[in-house]
């Protein structure tokens, strides 16, 4: 008979006023505001941020432009603080493109939430790490490489804190002579700062219905890569948002450039993951984006020999139903803040600075409640100061935006160009989302596969080449952090009715079908490839196939992104 495992040893715990899960904007600014709230009051506050990744900023992503009305709101010195905004946006540009054909759009026809002067080309994980720094000078404690892998409730179903995975767990369940027992992180209130279908935050919504009578949340796919540019093609703050082919016009997406400081552009795209054609590949559409005339010249001398160096690569979900699908915000106990609840501006193609004003809220309601002896377990300043911000009218403004594209990118421009530009954002109508992102793929059978052309590598790649770019590095001998609920699913539904979509929709090939000498075919798991993306967990049309956090610690490390 197989021996029993010895008992698991008690969890080491730690106690804070304020636990906050995740070290990227949202997160590191409700510590700030904390700390700052809490100096205000004459009183202490203890504060501990918990990071996944190897160090902040790891595992951040975006493309990034900048509004930085929530990082003046918040350190209004950071221009003397040294903070990496080095580049303001000097020129912009929307294209509306063909297969060989450009047209752009005049100006004038924009609606004003699409202009973005005054706002800045970044790095996001540089941003994340200079505000790691700001935090840590105020005394914030931010423990970098410790997955919280657990909400950690009490008798009366109050979340308490949360614990961080064990260490040294074996694929096959055993414990490894390293083997180490997570440690409990106890906070008189916990925020969930995640970022995009966050892996607690998905559970919290969950456990107390956060989204009930709420639309279905709506996702998209980001995926960037980050080159330096010759010098005769570098043109430093240009921007460059781009719509039309190579998306056909059933599906939702954009693709953009950024000419950053220090030679480097930022190319990406990102695409709506309610895609309907089970065939379409959100990577292979990216590569052959760049193929396109008008933007190969940007990467190419005047021979059209491409002459720039990819440097590195990167894909992340973003969460971008809106106001209608947003969740309630608070729970006994704790708070979903920036994406980990769904604040992107989608009209505006923005995260960043609404994500850190919806934790500063957060974090102004947790201090106002411990000093007050924690007299609710329920933060209710914190939704109410939504509801009186400007966060929540411009959320309200675009709310139809991305539900419009929907019906076909064509209406959907119309119908945005009225609300936004001629209605000025006051719509008399509400444009509800009807099933989720994974329950819009068509049969194979009924749609036409794309042709994708081969990488050349040189400016269009494959996907083995691009993860090595995105430094991704998982302990292999460990439980998969992908997690099958079914694992003949994959074959006999996915793979019969929908050919195999996981094999596409990954940015990072870890999904991969491969059939026998038998002929019996089976799923393979790559899970050392994962970027943390979370596109499976999203767009698996059977909801098959779960992601939970590996060991701390791992996944990418995105040093320029």
């Amino acid at each position: 008979m197989p021996s029993t495992p010895p008992p698991l040893p008690e969890r080491e715990s730690m106690e804070y006023d304020l636990v906050i899960v995740g070290a990227g904007p949202a997160g590191l600014a409700a510590a700030i505001r904390a700390k700052q709230a809490a100096a205000q009051r004459g009183c202490e506050l203890s504060v501990a941020v918990l990071e996944k990744g190897c160090e902040p900023g790891a595992h951040t992503l975006s493309g990034a432009v900048l509004d930085p009305r929530a990082l003046t709101a918040l350190l209004p010195d950071w221009k003397d603080c040294g903070a990496p905004l080095h580049q303001a946006v000097t020129e912009e540009s929307m294209l509306f493109l063909g297969a060989q054909s450009a047209r752009r759009v005049p100006d004038f026809l924009l609606p004003e939430c699409s202009h973005n002067a005054g706002n800045y080309l970044v790095s996001l994980g540089a941003l994340v790490r200079w505000m790691a720094k700001q935090a840590e000078a105020l005394g914030v404690e931010i423990y970098p490489g410790y997955a919280a892998s657990e909400v950690l409730y009490d008798q009366s179903d109050t979340v308490i804190g949360v614990a961080t995975g064990d260490l040294g767990i074996a694929k096959d369940g055993t414990r490894k002579p390293n083997y180490q027992r997570g440690m409990a992180l106890l906070g008189r209130y916990t925020l969930f700062a995640e970022g995009s279908r966050g892996h607690l935050g998905k559970a919290l919504i969950s456990h107390y219905q956060l989204d009930a009578g709420r639309d279905p949340q709506g996702y998209a796919l980001g995926i960037k890569e980050l080159w330096e540019a010759p010098p005769q093609r570098h043109q430093p703050g240009l921007l460059v948002h781009t719509t039309g082919w190579p998306l056909d016009n059933s599906t939702y997406g954009g693709c953009f450039l950024y000419h950053l400081a220090d030679r480097r552009i930022a190319a990406g795209m990102i695409l709506g993951l309610d895609y309907r054609n089970p065939h379409l590949d959100p990577f292979e559409e990216f590569q052959r984006w760049k193929t396109h005339p008008q933007i190969r010249q940007h990467f190419a001398d005047e021979t059209g020999k491409v002459c720039a160096r990819r440097l590195s690569y990167g894909a992340r979900s973003m969460t971008t139903g809106g106001w209608m699908s947003l969740p309630r915000t608070v729970f006994p106990g704790g708070a979903l803040v920036g994406c980990d609840a769904g604040f992107l501006d989608s009209s505006r193609l923005k995260g960043i600075h609404s994500a850190m004003e919806s934790a500063m809220m957060a974090a102004d309601a947790a201090v106002d409640a411990v000093a007050q002896g924690r007299s609710s377990n329920l933060l209710s300043a914190y939704p109410e100061a939504i509801e009186r911000s400007p966060l929540r009218q411009d959320l309200e403004r675009s709310r139809n935006f991305k539900t419009w594209f929907q019906r076909g990118m064509l209406l959907g421009t119309l119908m945005n160009g009225l609300e936004q530009r001629v209605l000025r954002g006051s719509i008399p109508w509400t444009i509800h989302r009807k099933a989720p992102d994974h329950a819009r793929l068509r049969p194979a059978q009924e749609c036409t596969p794309p042709q994708y052309p081969k990488p050349d590598g040189q400016l269009t790649f494959d996907r083995a080449s691009s993860v090595f770019l995105s430094r991704t590095h998982h302990e292999e001998n460990q439980p998969c952090h992908l997690r099958l609920r079914n694992a003949d699913t994959p074959v006999t539904t996915n793979l019969q009715r929908y050919a195999g979509p996981e094999a596409r929709y990954c940015p990072a090939q870890v999904y991969e079908f491969h059939t026998d000498a038998s002929g019996q075919t089976t799923l393979v798991i790559n899970a050392i490839n994962c970027l943390h993306c979370k596109t499976c967990d999203i767009k698996d049309p059977t909801q098959n196939i779960e992601w939970v956090t590996p060991e701390g610690g791992e996944g990418p490390l995105y040093l320029q992104m």
